[in-house]
């Protein structure tokens, strides 16, 4: 340390006095240099665009939480945000996805077609964690759209099994939807208490009744409504009640007992969202799926909420069932694997039907 003479340290003391002088300003306040130039506003953040790859009965629901979210996202950030939409059937947009479709979040009909986009190396591990509900944004439930009057009798899953019945339903190959079909059918039998035999004969049965497979869930709704192809329609709960609130179906659709509660998660893709710098934006979209603003809408648009704030806003809006889950069945992991590999299940009922 350099220790001044008093003298000097007196007069460099009067230097510094005077020289804070010079800046005093008329009201007799000294101002700093830094404080007297004007502050720029920050920079808005650049705004982005990402894209949303779902299955084709979600289009409704995310036309109305869309906007919603752009704008509390411009309300916390000051950032603009574009989100496109692609939407098919959940089994093709898988394939889209890891052919190359760059997707920042995929909203698909069922786990497994996550999971195969995981296998591809374009999300990671874990993602069912990342989010309330294991991921899970929505449920909903396979129903029954029956002709005026119900002329065919028919009032459960066996009458489905019936020469003189013409089923509508999509195609499991290309549509996550139909999958859930498949798997509704198969529990009707297995989870009252028979066996797979019995479960198999009633899916071929019903799928050989079957004149045409649409290639998603949307598809078979025009099969059926619009073009007035067949008896019965095996779809979306969903898809049965916008239909009815557009006005395009005004008989009452059925449920049959026991049917299954339908999962369908959303997630984030890692590989691409790092790629083109959009993870921020799309992390907060998958989140605020489970906010009540996103849970009223797709419960305003047919889908079952799945976050207390959502089910109370909801109650009374839909059938009680009695359900079961995916998991009862071993989970899609094994469900895929036994029924919709290369030479399973579905296959050799296919076989048998065409």
């Amino acid at each position: 340390m350099v220790y001044l003479p008093s003298s000097l340290s007196r007069r460099l003391g009067a230097g510094l006095a005077v020289a804070a002088l010079t800046v005093t300003g008329a009201s007799g306040l000294i101002s700093s240099p830094v404080q007297a130039q004007a502050k720029k506003p920050a920079a808005a953040p650049a705004p982005q665009e990402i894209l949303l790859v779902s299955y084709a009965v979600t289009k409704a629901a995310y036309d109305k939480i869309i906007p919603l979210f752009a704008a509390d996202w411009k309300k916390k950030t000051g950032q603009t945000v574009t989100i496109k939409g692609s939407y098919g059937g959940s089994g093709s947009q898988t394939r889209a996805v890891i052919d190359g479709l760059e997707a920042d979040l995929v909203g698909l009909a069922m786990a497994a077609d996550v999971s195969k986009i995981q296998q591809a190396g374009l999300i990671n591990p874990g993602w069912e964690s990342r989010l309330p509900n294991n991921a899970v944004a929505t449920n909903s439930t396979v129903v029954a759209f029956i002709r005026p009057g119900n002329p065919k009798k028919i009032n459960g899953w066996k009458d489905l099994d019936n020469k003189d019945v013409d089923n509508v339903l999509a195609n499991p190959k290309t549509s996550g939807g139909a999958r859930w079909n498949y798997v509704a059918l198969w529990g009707s039998v297995t989870e009252q208490g028979g066996n797979e035999a019995a479960a198999k004969k009633l899916i071929t049965g019903v799928y050989k009744n079957a004149e045409v497979l649409p290639k998603d869930a949307r598809e078979a709704t025009d099969t059926f409504v619009k073009r007035k192809k067949g008896d019965v329609l095996l779809n979306w709960e969903t898809e049965a009640i916008l239909a009815k609130r557009n006005g395009e179906w005004k008989t009452p659709y059925k449920i049959f007992s026991p049917n299954v509660l339908t999962e369908m998660p959303i997630a984030v893709v890692d590989k691409n969202v790092d790629k083109k710098g959009t993870r921020k934006v799309a992390e907060a979209f998958a989140r605020f799926l489970f906010t009540a603003p996103a849970q009223k809408a797709f419960a305003d648009n047919g889908f079952r909420p799945v976050t207390a704030e959502g089910k109370a806003y909801a109650k009374g809006r839909f059938q009680d069932v009695k359900f079961f889950r995916i998991g009862d069945l071993g989970g899609w992991p094994t469900v895929d694997k036994k029924h919709f590999s290369k030479g399973g299940v579905w296959d050799q009922i296919f076989s048998q039907t065409r």
